[in-house]
């Protein structure tokens, strides 16, 4: 857990403790370069549901289409958030998109970390 406190101390809860045990086996160099891959394609919870918001006074599913949605989007679009009750939906279950996100994106640094950067072996390996 220190790692994920040291590297990315901006994550909370569920987040924080996923991400912990990804980089629980990686080295300092892997971990740091997976934080400041993960920090730039991150979304933050917050601006989910401020853009979640946005669906009551202007358009609908501009959340769903940040987070990489498309399908769910323009159906958010075209029928006002499903005649706003995707969008109230939504304003509950904005951590949990939110999360979903942001796990894919984790997986994904953690694979591209990985194979850039393959851990070396200690000298007393050898």
């Amino acid at each position: 857990m220190s790692k994920v406190l040291k590297y990315l101390p901006e994550l909370e809860g569920d987040e924080q403790v996923f991400v912990a045990q990804m980089i629980k086996q990686m080295s300092e160099d892997q971990a740091l370069q997976f934080a400041n891959l993960y920090r730039a394609r991150r979304r933050d919870p917050m601006t989910i549901l401020l853009m979640n918001l946005l669906g009551f006074v202007a358009i609908a599913g501009v959340h769903r289409f940040y987070l990489g949605q498309v399908g769910m989007g323009l159906l958010y679009l075209f029928t006002g958030g499903f005649c706003l009750v995707g969008t109230v939906i939504d304003c509950f279950r904005y951590e949990t998109l939110t999360f979903d996100y942001n796990a894919n994106k984790a997986q994904e640094c953690a694979r591209i970390v990985m194979e850039t950067m393959p851990s070396q072996a200690s000298p007393s390996d050898h």
